[in-house]
């Protein structure tokens, strides 16, 4: 017997309007439905201003809709207070930045746990063996951030979005700031996270290199999901951006 499982995440209908004094609306979402699969990797691309990161972030709970609902793991963020938006972004989300964000005084190891201590839980010394193996930081817990490259900051980001085991994962550019190497790295960390810890993760990228880690490409254009591809290559999704922009 198949047993069907809510996806991760969800947005249905999702319009999301930025007013701006003196200017045109922008419509920066315009009605899009997409469904974000449990224990898949998916990339989220488009031109500047297609809507990629608004979509992310209001997928997120980052940032609310003018129309339409997200919901993560089946609960609607519509119904929550501040308080509860606060605390299932916290228990249920993990969140990778372009820009570090670790905090400087504090080992790699206690920016991992941090997350944890915030919200008072005690960390789970099996899982994080774990995630701190599949990240490959194993020899570099006890560093602080300035003692490590660029590329082992971000794994310890990464690191730190897998400690509290979020149902979904949320990455914005996460190598924007890295050569090809640590890039590399880290995108094959956010794969062996899917794929050996059953870990769901939603990236925002331009580049197709980047995308083809993925099991799945979302294509945005003006607000709008405009095309997918599954399985995708390098060559793949660069002749999807070529046909767009055609």
């Amino acid at each position: 017997m198949t047993v069907l499982t809510a996806p991760a995440a969800s947005a249905i209908g999702a319009v999301k309007v930025f007013d701006a004094a003196g200017a045109q609306p922008v419509r920066a979402l315009d009605g899009v439905d997409v469904d974000f699969a449990d224990g898949a990797f998916t990339a989220i691309m488009g031109p500047s201003g297609s809507g990629k990161s608004t979509l992310m972030h209001c997928v997120a709970g980052l940032d609310t809709l003018t129309s339409g609902e997200v919901l993560i793991g089946g609960t609607s963020l519509a119904g929550l207070g501040d308080a509860e938006l606060t605390r299932l972004r916290r228990e249920r989300v993990g969140f990778v930045f372009q820009g570090f964000n670790l905090l400087p005084s504090l080992s790699a190891r206690e920016n991992v746990e941090l997350p944890l201590r915030l919200a008072g839980r005690r960390p789970d010394a099996d899982w994080l063996r774990e995630v701190v193996a599949t990240v490959g930081l194993g020899d570099r817990l006890e560093h602080r951030p300035s003692e490590l490259s660029g590329g082992q900051q971000q794994r310890v980001a990464v690191a730190r979005a897998l400690a509290t085991r979020p149902q979904i994962v949320f990455a914005d550019e996460p190598t924007g700031n890295l050569d090809s190497h640590a890039s590399a790295e880290v995108l094959g960390f956010l794969r062996r996270a899917v794929r050996e810890l059953g870990q769901t993760v939603v990236m925002v990228t331009h580049e197709p290199d980047a995308a083809a880690y993925a099991d799945r490409v979302l294509l945005l254009a003006d607000g709008r999901i405009v095309d997918e591809l599954a399985d995708p290559t390098p060559a793949a999704v660069l002749e999807l951006l070529k046909g767009q922009e055609r």
